[in-house]
């Protein structure tokens, strides 16, 4: 399973991004990637294949980036090989063969879970003069996203609601867009996703885990909600683009227990995330026009 992490605040973004995946490693992944950026300058990318010490070790523990604001990834490959490439994450305009480096692109992300009709998506969009440098899945839903944002010039809110009706399948993304820095969007489907606050800061994770040496105090994201997260400040908004209002929820678990997802054991966890880790598996392998698994 991947595993995502974002902060927004006032202190360097990178190595709280670092720590937060590597509470996450349990989760298996073959490669890792961050995107951070500083203010107005330009997102700054860095992937590596393999384990989550090669990104480490690659960003210096997180030091040569610079920015409060950005997002990270591991990922465990379901669409494309295991590659510095199909590492995320992914932007919206060209990239280079390594997938690092410095990011003019309208929209970065980063992405869990299956998207089913990617294929067809792909093919609407190159018919717009999009190309793809990988094999994911989840770059054709980041220029998906860059499509609306750009034609309908209406801003994230417009653009986030347009993808997710458009898109089949599970997904816990998370978006920069070069317009608006400070800012980081998430939207969610069928993929686990919580948002944490605290003085001035605002962290988002896939699991309660890497958050939890920051804040016990937590948004949770309902299913085909999206939100805008500022430092301390998070605002969600349904599929119509309507606001919505929320109450955080603190956590009473301790670290350990967080692992477990409030499940006496390990083994009672897994067994209850079995049927999702089946659907995606199913739907993984489907072919355009196959149909998809609902339930499990």
């Amino acid at each position: 399973m991947c595993g995502i992490v974002g902060f927004t605040g006032n202190r360097q973004a990178a190595p709280i991004l670092l720590d937060g995946l590597s509470k996450l490693e349990y989760r298996g992944y073959d490669s890792a990637g961050l995107a951070v950026r500083d203010g107005v300058s330009l997102a700054q990318v860095v992937k590596a294949k393999g384990r989550l010490s090669n990104l480490i070790e690659k960003t210096d523990e997180g030091k040569v980036l610079k920015g409060t604001c950005g997002i990270g990834h591991t990922r465990w490959a379901t669409h494309g090989e295991p590659s510095q490439i199909n590492a995320h994450p992914h932007v919206s305009g060209n990239c280079n063969r390594s997938g690092s480096g410095s990011v003019e692109s309208e929209v970065v992300g980063v992405h869990n879970g299956i998207i089913e009709n990617y294929t067809e998506l792909k093919e609407k969009l190159s018919k717009h003069g999009y190309t793809f440098y990988s094999q994911t899945d989840t770059e054709v839903v980041i220029k998906l996203v860059d499509y609306y944002y750009k034609k309908y010039n209406l801003g994230p809110i417009d653009a986030i609601a347009k993808t997710m009706v458009r898109v089949r399948g599970s997904y816990a993304l998370e978006l920069m867009f070069k317009d608006f820095p400070g800012e980081i969007w998430v939207a969610r489907k069928d993929s686990p996703m919580i948002i944490g606050i605290a003085d001035g800061e605002t962290y988002v994770a896939s699991d309660v885990p890497a958050i939890l040496k920051y804040t016990r105090n937590v948004y949770y994201i309902g299913n085909l909600e999206f939100a805008k997260l500022t430092s301390g400040e998070a605002c969600f908004y349904n599929l119509d683009g309507e606001e919505i209002e929320k109450q955080t929820t603190e956590i009473k678990w301790d670290a350990k227990a967080a692992e477990k997802s409030g499940f006496e054991h390990f083994m009672m966890k897994e067994i209850h995330e079995q049927p999702k880790a089946v659907q995606d598996t199913l739907n993984s392998g489907a072919t355009l026009g196959s149909g998809t698994v609902n339930k499990v």
